[in-house]
């Protein structure tokens, strides 16, 4: 599957049939395929526009310390 999303994002002229034939034969369910294809378009798109708008890339050590807050906060921005 990654194979294929590296395709699909760096040389999508590139995938044919046959790239979904080779993962059904890896067993990989039709579902499966489609949700990893819309994960990965989903972050492509993010990540376009974030280069575009020239986003901040944080340091690990905040990307640390904001994945602590969501895992005690969940993902809503302010307290209730």
């Amino acid at each position: 599957m990654l194979g294929f999303l590296e395709k699909m994002t760096l040389h999508p002229g590139d995938l044919s049939s046959a790239d979904i034939v080779t993962l059904r034969q890896a067993k990989l369910s039709k579902e499966a395929i489609q949700q990893a294809i819309y994960i990965a378009a989903f972050f492509n798109i993010i990540d376009r526009i974030a280069d575009t708008l020239d986003f901040e890339v944080f340091s690990p050590e905040n990307f640390a310390h904001r994945a602590a807050l969501t895992l005690q906060r969940g993902y809503r921005f302010s307290q209730p």
